[in-house]
């Protein structure tokens, strides 16, 4: 199939136009140059007048009106419309005189002639106005895009020194501890900063990449505290889902916010679900959180949050739920999201 583009689908459209209006006259318009009725024109007369009726519409399109319509010009354009007008009147009575002294010139003839000039004119006026609103919404657009492009950008630049300060927190755990554990944890850190550096500046990522990350991250965590806190991870991934691709370090925040909140508790602990069934993600996060603690741990709660939550409405607009709830000492986070 032949697919053509903008450009050329313009000009197609502007060829049709034309040509319906140079065939109007030979459908409806008898071709006898003897007749002699009031206002009476040939075909071949609105053969001339349209070709100089089209050289009008770009001239005025193109010209004119980029030229001098604007709020210091206007009124040269006025002027020059108003001339052309005028002009073009005499010159059509000219022609109509010379070439055709059959027809009757009578004020119906005038008025006949007037009237097409002015509404190639106004006709192609509307026209150069929808260009440039075209122009302008794309420009908009492409602009609009840009400034997407360089917010995301900034997000995602935040994410990983806040990872990284939250993981070497981890560490710094294990090393007091002369815990056995420092070097496998040393060894996965290596791995998720292996994705962080060239994976996560991708504008999307494997479903199965993302998940192998979000494993890495709770084995870390596991590897820090051990048997003081109880994770139930479960993720499902059916094999006919992994096609998806998703926001790279778009889940790891509310993991991290779990783990951050979820350990000044009593047995604490955190389950994390993730689901994958027809391209809809469901991701389930909850831990349990004591408020008298949170109230005065941290005045500034961190960016991971706010973060993930402005991606969220960046990327996946109308496509995606995200609910957060405190209720009786338990902090859930519910995320819905339609894959692409």
């Amino acid at each position: 199939m032949i697919k053509f583009s903008s450009k050329y689908t313009v000009i197609l459209v502007h060829i049709v136009v034309w040509s319906m209006l140079f065939g109007l006259p030979h459908l409806f318009i008898s071709r006898d140059h003897r007749a002699v009725n009031p206002g009476f024109f040939p075909t071949s007369f609105f053969t001339i007048t349209n070709i100089y009726h089209v050289c009008l519409f770009y001239l005025n399109a193109f010209v004119l009106y980029p030229l001098l319509f604007n709020k210091r010009r206007w009124w040269a354009y006025i002027l020059v419309i108003a001339c052309i007008v005028i002009g073009s009147l005499y010159l059509k009575l000219l022609v109509a005189r010379q070439w055709y002294p059959q027809v009757i010139i009578d004020r119906y003839t005038y008025l006949f002639l007037f009237f097409p000039t002015l509404a190639f004119i106004v006709i192609s006026t509307i026209y150069r106005l929808i260009v440039d609103k075209i122009k302008h919404e794309k420009k908009q657009k492409e602009s609009d895009a840009e400034q997407l492009a360089i917010k995301l950008k900034f997000l995602r630049s935040q994410i990983n020194p806040h990872f990284i300060f939250n993981v070497l927190t981890n560490l710094v755990s294990l090393a007091r501890k002369r815990s056995e554990q420092m070097e496998p944890a040393l060894i996965m850190l290596s791995d998720l900063m292996r994705y962080m550096l060239y994976e996560s500046d991708e504008n999307r990522v494997t479903l199965l990449t993302e998940a192998g990350y979000l494993k890495s991250f709770v084995e870390l965590q596991k590897l820090r505290f051990g048997d003081d806190v109880l994770i139930k991870v479960n993720i499902d991934l059916p094999q006919n889902q992994l096609q998806y691709s998703i926001e790279p370090m778009l889940l790891i925040p509310f993991v991290e916010n779990a783990f951050k909140h979820g350990m000044d508790v009593d047995e604490p602990l955190i389950t994390i679900q993730l689901i994958v069934n027809n391209g809809k993600l469901e991701f389930d996060v909850k831990n349990k959180f004591s408020s008298n603690v949170n109230e005065g741990k941290d005045a500034s709660p961190g960016i991971g949050l706010d973060n993930v939550q402005s991606r969220l409405l960046l990327l996946y607009p109308k496509q995606h739920t995200l609910t957060i709830t405190k209720e009786n000492n338990l902090f859930h986070v519910y995320l819905t999201l339609q894959l692409k």
